[in-house]
């Protein structure tokens, strides 16, 4: 049974192994992301986060799915081109996963554990639900699809400064 998110590994979206024991000692912004959501211009503020925390130890994870009203049909391909190019995304996209359900990624399954919704209901509801991972990998909180990246900023700022 796995005791932090470092006990997990992904697939990059450009199909590369990812580890994230590799991201050991860093603040983790963990989000299931879509193409054609209402909520994908939160693109932007995820890259800001990214571009204003990186140096001192955020890294925001984008896993996208598929699984909210076909939200994300396309390949990973298309999805990598559609969020550089759409939203300048530079932080890591995995490989599109699924969040729910028997075929959920363990890493999800985790996270979903770790920091239940709203009357403790595990399921993922939409695109865009977060989770603020700490520097010991362990769920700090879980946040709603609505939760606007850059209002994250107070609990990113005060995950960093934790030792």
């Amino acid at each position: 049974m796995a005791s932090s998110v470092y006990d997990f590994q992904a697939i990059s979206i450009d199909g590369q192994a990812a580890d994230l024991a590799s991201q050991r000692g860093k603040v983790l912004l963990i989000v299931n992301t879509a193409s054609a959501c209402g909520f994908t211009p939160q693109f932007k503020g995820l890259e800001q986060l990214w571009k204003d925390y990186a140096e001192q130890g955020l890294v925001v994870v984008g896993f996208p799915s598929n699984e909210f009203g076909g939200q994300d049909p396309g390949s990973n391909d298309e999805i990598a081109s559609f969020c550089e190019l759409n939203y300048g995304v530079s932080f890591p996209m995995m490989a599109k996963v699924q969040v729910n359900g028997a075929e959920a990624h363990p890493l999800w399954q985790w996270l979903k554990a770790q920091a239940p919704g709203i009357l403790g209901t595990q399921g993922i509801k939409w695109n865009f639900t977060k989770f603020l991972v700490g520097r010991d990998g362990q769920v700090i909180k879980r946040y709603a699809p609505n939760d606007e990246p850059l209002k994250l900023r107070g609990d990113i700022e005060a995950a960093l400064k934790a030792k």
